[in-house]
């Protein structure tokens, strides 16, 4: 969930010489350039991260995200000109970079830090990599670069330095809608005008060869194959929605849907797209919870996005509700510790919610995934406030 009171910016001009950088994902594909952006530091990719992005060549995602992992790519064997990265590359700003393998080691890891998912993997790499620069006593300051405020939260419960990365709109709307198109097809504007208009021929040609099916009012199966699965329910429930606005289950789709896309933008750094997509998940859900207002997941759900969008109060009232009639409903009770501690510095009575979601899932095992996580979550952040709170009571007193 992304906090409008975490304004953690890069700051280009700053002297890195002295700084072991370390970049999540997310960063390198909202601006695949970003490893040049710290003159004279060490920049660190974990394995990982290299993973995720070569999961991107096959996997279903927008296809502008794919471009961004192949600038990734492109971009580091541009720059390793031969060069090993196990070994550092030097970079043209004056820096190095490495890629640097994941090792589980838990005997140096915090306890019951879990490196099952990709995330955690990123962090133990990080936070190990900052155990060999303080065990080693080199003059080097670790931080990890993220716009992920999960990754945020829990590299703060490790006492790791962690910044944001920009804020997802950094582009100009010149270079975003102008430039990077062209850079990404490579085509000079002659061509890309000859390209729209056979692209509007081929529309006409499309609707006289009855590609779309105008009767029904639906697209031909050979179109419907493009999409994905989460595409097809989101076009089925808007086609049922035509017929009947008030069916809750397509309204509730959609909802779903709209809110998938923004956790993925929020975590990839594009507010602007995470903004609009929220709104959208919110109306459908204000309408779905007319009809249906027990359902306390989907509340909780669009609590989360007014928290998204900065209206922490409107978020606070609407996990409130879930716990009136669920006062045990696990993730709401975090939720509303999150929007406590980020939304408005509230350490005491996000510290209490943080106790109550741990008794809440003390019991659950590894077998629960979910509520295993949340138990570490919960764990780690209440870690964070303790440290906040005897922060905040050294310089009340040393004032």
């Amino acid at each position: 969930m992304k906090s409008k009171h975490n304004k953690l910016k890069v700051k280009a001009e700053l002297d890195y010489s002295k700084s072991v950088i370390v970049f999540d994902t997310n960063v390198l594909l909202t601006e695949p350039q970003a490893i040049l952006n710290y003159p004279d530091a060490d920049i660190i990719i974990p394995d990982t991260v290299l993973n995720e992005i070569d999961k991107l060549k096959t996997a279903r995602v927008d296809p502008d995200l794919r471009f961004r992992g192949r600038e990734v790519t492109r971009l580091l064997f541009e720059l390793a000109e031969g060069q090993s990265f196990a070994g550092g590359i030097s970079l043209p700003n004056g820096g190095t970079l490495r890629v640097v393998s994941f090792e589980s080691n838990s005997n140096t890891l915090p306890d019951g830090f879990s490196t099952k998912t990709t995330d955690n993997k990123i962090l133990a790499t990080t936070y190990l990599l900052r155990e060999e620069i303080i065990d080693q006593g080199k003059d080097k300051h670790l931080m990890l670069i993220t716009n992920d405020l999960n990754m945020l939260l829990k590299a703060q419960t490790l006492d790791i330095d962690v910044r944001q990365f920009g804020n997802g709109d950094d582009l100009s709307w010149g270079k975003k809608h102008i430039i990077r198109p062209f850079q990404r097809y490579r085509v000079p504007l002659t061509i890309l005008m000859i390209s729209l208009a056979l692209f509007a021929a081929v529309i006409v040609l499309a609707f006289r060869m009855n590609m779309w099916n105008s009767n029904s009012g639906s697209i031909s199966t050979d179109y419907r194959n493009l999409l994905t699965s989460s595409q097809k329910n989101a076009y089925d429930a808007l086609t049922t929605l035509k017929e009947n606005s008030a069916d809750t289950q397509a309204l509730l789709t959609l909802a779903d849907f709209y809110y998938g896309r923004a956790e993925t933008e929020q975590a990839s750094g594009d507010n602007s797209s995470m903004l609009t997509d929220s709104k959208t998940a919110i109306g459908y859900y204000e309408k779905y919870l007319s009809y249906t207002p027990t359902d306390a997941d989907a509340r909780a759900d669009m609590a989360t996005l007014y928290f998204y969008t900065g209206n922490t109060d409107r978020a606070i009232q609407e996990v409130a509700k879930v716990l009136e009639s669920n006062p045990n409903h696990a993730n709401a009770n975090y939720n509303l510790g999150v929007f406590y501690y980020f939304g408005r510095h509230d350490l005491t009575s996000a510290a209490n919610q943080m106790k109550k979601v741990m008794e809440l899932t003390s019991g659950a095992g590894e077998s629960d995934t979910s509520g295993h996580a949340l138990y570490q979550q919960a764990t780690l952040l209440l870690q964070q406030i303790k440290k906040d709170q005897k922060s905040d009571t050294t310089s009340s007193v040393t004032k």
